[in-house]
């Protein structure tokens, strides 16, 4: 379908807590996002399905199994996103932060549980009327083949991490992977520059992550720090002193 405007077609909408359209556009998440598949005038008809949602740290808002009623846009804070064993063991398959757009589900039910690293505000979005702006908007089912084409990758980059990188070869990969997306090299600048990262989630998020014991992480940041690769502020402040020769690591080429 061509790309009409919205009011065409009335549709069911959220009164209550849409934002609004100039909350849209100071959002962190307006061109990184869904959002960013449309343009300034339709994003209202886009705000107008929309609730938003502060969720507190530590606070679960999907779980596994449950019928996936929602979908979620990530306008700030972090989330851990796992599966999880009856016997109480778990495993986190992502971390999702700003842009981010969580809740889809193949079957009706959503196949992960979610929880919030950090205090968290989305914008949610009741299944039925978003697929009505879908409908109208056909630029958003193609952002969502994006999304869906880019966690397909990341998803076989994780089984290369699980099934055959050494201890060192995965928390490298992972601190490469979150400096990307955190794009510290926006204006072109060289990758042999120093890397600021916040890494907001516990050594035993990124244990359950890596498939690694917590001991086993600590270890790994402390080799890597011995031979002058990072650095650390805090735990939760690490600097990548070489990032080329981390990158190298990801490869198994060193």
């Amino acid at each position: 379908m061509r790309d009409v405007p919205f009011a065409r077609r009335p549709i069911t909408i959220n009164p209550v807590n849409s934002p609004t359209p100039g909350q849209c556009g100071d959002c962190g998440a307006r061109h990184i996002g869904l959002c960013d598949a449309l343009t300034d005038e339709d994003l209202g008809f886009l705000a107008r399905v929309a609730q938003r949602v502060v969720i507190s740290a530590g606070k679960t808002f999907i779980d596994e199994g449950t019928t996936a009623n929602h979908f979620y846009d990530i306008t700030q804070g972090d989330v851990r996103v796992f599966k999880s064993l009856a016997d109480g063991r778990r495993q986190i398959t992502g971390f999702m932060g700003v842009g981010h757009f969580i809740g889809l589900a193949v079957s009706g039910q959503y196949a992960f549980s979610a929880e919030a690293i950090t205090d968290v505000k989305l914008c949610r979005f009741d299944r039925g009327p978003l697929l009505e702006v879908f409908a109208e908007f056909p630029a958003l089912e193609r952002k969502l083949l994006d999304v869906a084409t880019h966690e397909m990758v990341i998803a076989q980059e994780q089984m290369l991490l699980l099934g055959r990188k050494t201890a060192i070869e995965r928390v490298s990969s992972f601190l490469i992977s979150w400096s990307e997306r955190s794009d510290p090299y926006p204006d072109g600048t060289s990758k042999t520059s120093t890397v600021n990262l916040s890494l907001p989630m516990s050594r035993t998020d990124l244990a359950d992550y890596l498939g690694l014991t917590t001991e086993t992480v600590s270890r790994s940041f402390s080799q890597l720090k011995r031979d002058g690769l990072i650095s650390f502020t805090d735990v939760h402040e690490v600097t990548l002193l070489k990032p080329q020769r981390v990158a190298a690591l990801t490869a198994g080429e060193q």
